[in-house]
């Protein structure tokens, strides 16, 4: 049984500590965002938009996709839960490990979950296999692109591939890509061009990583079957996006500079940081995300926590079992102190 609501990120219960848990941008939430949620605050007398109307006009903009497409949401777990809520899937199917709150929608509605093991000495790729596992009996497809926690990077041919074998099924295909700006040519890695072909194709963003906005909690989604996004608003609470969150999304989408900045930095670093992992001896996988995924000694998590260092502890992954760990690329300075934490735990353990 998965542990839900453990996440990275807690730096409520484990203070001044460097924090590698939470994947989200090192250079930290843009000084315009922070200005917009302040000047919003002279509005907090009045209800937000509920048809998030600026907000997804900006979206539309951005992603080049047309604004009747555009679903917003409090963070991506809200429109997670909303789309299984107006879907109520019998039968789903799920990589594991992935991210958890897949399988909490499901779980919520009663789905019936189908799960595809994804095998450490395959280097959790998602295999050829995978198109046989959908099948008319699903209604759901979920995979996450590149995947949490393995950053794992799906190429689009074969994402082609599944969303025709989800069309022949009659099932919905929620692509989840809130990391894919992180990886290098992300427009070549993104499956919104065949959102004009395909209402069976949901692809799920967020404001959260890209931005360094968690706290805010801002998602949005694009597909372009209408009946299907207006199920959604009537299985969701009306104002779930508040002003503050829509103001502060609307002022992030023009900071075309900050992202391509830390973009390029976040690709030397995590380039650096799988070098002198490497080095040291622990094992990591393929990551094309801002995070790193590894395996190393089962008491590691204990161990960098008591040297100031909080890592994601990954054991509560459904597939994965105590000593697997992911790392956020963070800063030069940062991704410094974690080496030598790692090098100081490898060290004892040689003695």
């Amino acid at each position: 049984m998965i542990s839900y609501h453990t996440h990275g990120g807690d730096v409520y219960r484990h203070q001044n500590v460097t924090d590698f848990s939470a994947n989200c941008n090192p250079f930290g939430t843009p000084e315009s965002v922070k200005e917009a949620v302040a000047r919003a605050m002279d509005q907090v007398c009045h209800y937000p938009d509920v048809e998030c109307e600026r907000l997804r006009e900006a979206i539309s903009r951005y992603e080049e996709t047309p604004q009747e497409q555009i679903i917003c949401g409090n963070g991506a777990a809200d429109l997670i839960f909303a789309l299984v809520l107006a879907l109520k899937p019998k039968k789903a199917l799920l990589p594991a490990p992935t991210f958890a709150e897949y399988e909490q929608a499901l779980e919520a509605v009663d789905c019936e979950i189908k799960r595809y093991t994804l095998k450490e000495e395959c280097g959790f790729l998602v295999g050829r296999e995978f198109l046989e596992c959908i099948t008319e009996e699903l209604d759901m497809v979920f995979l996450c692109n590149p995947n949490n926690p393995t950053g794992v990077l799906i190429e689009q041919d074969f994402l082609q591939d599944v969303l025709r074998r989800c069309e022949k099924c009659g099932c919905i295909l929620m692509l989840d890509e809130c990391f894919v700006d992180f990886v290098e040519h992300p427009n070549v890695h993104t499956m919104k061009p065949y959102l004009a072909e395909s209402e069976n194709l949901f692809i799920l963003k967020a404001f959260t990583k890209r931005y360094a906005m968690a706290g805010v909690r801002l998602g949005y989604a694009l597909c372009a079957d209408r009946e299907l996004l207006e199920k959604m608003r009537m299985v969701t609470q009306p104002w779930n996006v508040s002003i503050l969150a829509q103001e502060a999304g609307i002022a992030a989408l023009s900071e075309r500079e900050y992202v391509e900045e830390s973009m390029k930095a976040i690709h030397r670093e995590r380039i650096w940081l799988l070098d002198g992992m490497k080095r040291l001896g622990y094992q990591t996988y393929a990551s094309s995300a801002n995070y790193i995924f590894f395996k190393g000694p089962e008491d590691l998590y204990r161990q960098c926590l008591e040297r100031g260092i909080l890592i994601r502890d990954c054991s509560n992954y459904y597939g994965l079992s105590r000593g697997y760990y992911r790392i956020a690329v963070r800063l030069r300075e940062e991704n410094t102190k974690l080496l030598h934490v790692l090098e100081e735990i490898r060290a004892l353990q040689a003695v």
